[in-house]
């Protein structure tokens, strides 16, 4: 019987072991000197991006980060969501994960963050 792998969600830097942000870091330089080397790495994923708190760097970075892999960025605000009127964290968590294959989120509380993770079958970037 096969296993599922433990889904690795980026919560906080701090969680990254120092050899992980070192590889991290080191893929992002390799990624700045080609920044088009990897247009089909997730040709056909979605990322949901979830914009609680703004920022416009935080989400033009990401869009292009996005669809320098191939990806298409479903760029969510919280008006559209049903979240607080009938919708719990845990279940925007499955339908996410029923449909992308990673979340972004920028928010303003990071119990926000953890809990979407916690029911999160896929990853979970907090982009704060």
């Amino acid at each position: 019987m096969a296993t599922r792998a433990r889904t690795r969600h980026l919560l906080r830097i701090a969680d990254l072991r120092a050899t992980e942000l070192g590889q991290l870091l080191d893929l992002a330089a390799r990624m700045k000197e080609r920044p088009y080397g990897w247009l089909h790495s997730l040709e056909g994923d979605i990322v949901v991006s979830l914009f609680d708190k703004p920022s416009t760097r935080t989400r033009i970075s990401f869009a292009t980060a996005a669809s320098r892999l191939g990806m298409e960025d479903q760029i969510i605000r919280p008006d559209e969501l049903q979240l607080g009127r009938g919708e719990t964290i845990a279940d925007t968590a499955r339908t996410f994960s029923s449909y992308a294959a990673a979340v972004t989120i920028r928010t303003f509380k990071q119990a926000t963050v953890d809990e979407l993770a916690e029911h999160s079958t896929i990853p979970i970037v907090n982009a704060l």
